[in-house]
């Protein structure tokens, strides 16, 4: 049998492995994973994020041997490295090519092409299978030919599409018989990187733990999904998304075991299963848009025009909101909770994106890099479109006009502000009524400053900007 390279990356799992699979059917099969910290740092990868990456390349590590398949980590440190050290490795494991699932976003792209140049230059193989989206990038366009900027009309062409066999995952390939290597120089990449204190009891790593997730909330969850999804207080959310960008679990996975208890349907059946289905297509379209419109991995806004917004430098400001200390709960929980876990709920990473670009009128991409260097599961695609979509600047903006009052948000979703005391100890003694903005009660004898912006007049600010971009 030939000898092949399996390049892992984002897809840390043996099962639903396209390029794993496929390989392994023709091939012995030998696992490589590339470090690349220096390129992470660039890329503001967070420590939380590559902590959990690590713990689950050591459970892919566990698969892999359970299978006879070796992995050798190599560092290249960035990704202009990556080819080489690939290509010396073939060389020295006697590997006729390479097999990898392709990544999204311009630096991963470039990357790829580098490598796979650099192995047909030397005529080895190289395999690129799709893995991070239901159809590949380039292959679902509009009626003129071009890329979807609307989600809703990108959703409906892409049920119309799906070929429903094309989705079903994929098993994991058959135990190989046992390969003798040279010796490699190994790599401990497990104490490469620190989280914070409050994440590492919380993720626990693996495949088997993410199909575990994934179970539980379809069966626990995914009827009650569109009720009880924008409550910060309530486990009504699948938690999967570490997983997600990781690799542990595929897009596939997720939306297959959907599908399928909802009965095979897509836009019927169960509200809460077609709106789980929904947001797992916002991911798909973020993949595709970043695919299509290269400036975004350049950190251009999608709405070209809204380049020009009056953004405030105030650096004072924009560490208070780091911080949570703008005087806003649930702003300020919410950010309290991203510091220390790593993790945010979603409907507050809307609130709080909204509230920095809106009424705090700073540039987005401050925001954007500063969840990318807390989040576990910090994706380029899904946390760009979910900023340009909070600040209108991206492609399916919501329209400018539209900002999320954080006392109507946190008196709506945090009634009794159960999420805003977990995280703010110090407001533990006012009312349900009280919580949500203290100082419309007049309470500031407490531990908590005054808000740091009038939401109205910050409102009326921010709507002036946007309607001087429409003007000659």
């Amino acid at each position: 049998m030939n000898r092949t390279l399996v390049w892992f990356r984002s897809d840390l799992r043996v099962r639903d492995n396209p390029a794993l699979y496929h390989c392994a059917d023709k091939n012995e099969v030998v696992a490589v994973y590339c470090l690349c910290p220096g390129q992470w740092q660039e890329h503001n990868d967070s420590p939380n994020k590559l902590w959990f990456w690590m713990q689950n390349l050591k459970q892919l590590e566990h698969s892999l041997n359970r299978l006879n398949i070796p992995l050798v980590v190599i560092q290249p440190d960035r990704f202009e490295h990556c080819a080489q050290q690939l290509l010396q490795l073939a060389r020295t494991f006697q590997c006729s090519g390479i097999s990898f699932n392709n990544e999204h976003g311009l630096n991963e792209e470039n990357r790829d092409n580098a490598v796979a140049e650099a192995f047909t230059g030397q005529q080895l193989r190289c395999q690129r299978f799709s893995d991070q989206t239901l159809i590949p990038p380039g292959q679902l366009l509009n009626g003129s030919g071009e890329y979807f900027k609307v989600f809703t009309p990108f959703k409906k062409a892409l049920y119309r599409t799906l070929n429903r066999q094309q989705i079903q995952p994929l098993p994991a390939p058959e135990k190989q018989h046992p390969l003798t290597l040279p010796d490699v120089q190994p790599v401990n990449y497990q104490n490469l990187f620190t989280p914070c204190e409050g994440l590492q009891g919380l993720w626990p790593a693996g495949e088997e733990e993410a199909a575990n997730r994934l179970k539980a909330f379809i069966e626990f969850h995914g009827e009650g999904y569109k009720t009880f999804r924008d409550f910060p207080g309530m486990e009504a959310t699948s938690t999967l998304s570490p997983y997600l960008v990781s690799g542990a679990v595929s897009l596939r996975q997720c939306f297959s075991a959907a599908l399928q208890a909802n009965n095979g349907e897509m836009d019927s059946g169960s509200d809460g299963l077609q709106c789980w289905m929904s947001e797992l297509i916002w991911r798909e379209f973020y993949k595709h848009i970043l695919h299509g419109f290269p400036r975004l991995s350049r950190g251009r806004a999608f709405v070209k025009e809204t380049e020009h917004l009056p953004w405030n430098d105030d650096n004072k400001a924009f560490v208070a909101w780091c911080q949570g200390e703008t005087g806003l709960p649930l702003v300020d929980a919410a950010m309290k909770q991203l510091v220390n876990t790593g993790w945010m709920h979603n409907r507050l990473r809307m609130v709080t994106a909204m509230f920095l670009s809106k009424n705090l009128m700073i540039d987005w991409r401050l925001g954007e890099a500063f969840f990318m260097q807390h989040l576990i599961d910090g994706d380029l695609s899904a946390n760009n479109g979910g900023w340009q979509w909070s600040a209108s600047t991206g492609t399916d903006a919501a329209p400018y006009f539209r900002m999320f009052n954080p006392v109507s948000q946190s008196e709506k979703f945090d009634s009794e502000g159960q999420f805003i005391r977990h995280w703010l100890p110090q407001l533990n003694g006012l009312s349900n009524k009280e919580i949500h903005a203290p100082w419309q009660h007049n309470i500031y004898e407490i531990n908590y400053p005054a808000p740091m912006v009038d939401l109205k007049a910050s409102r009326e600010k921010v709507l002036a900007a946007f309607k001087a971009l429409k003007q000659p």
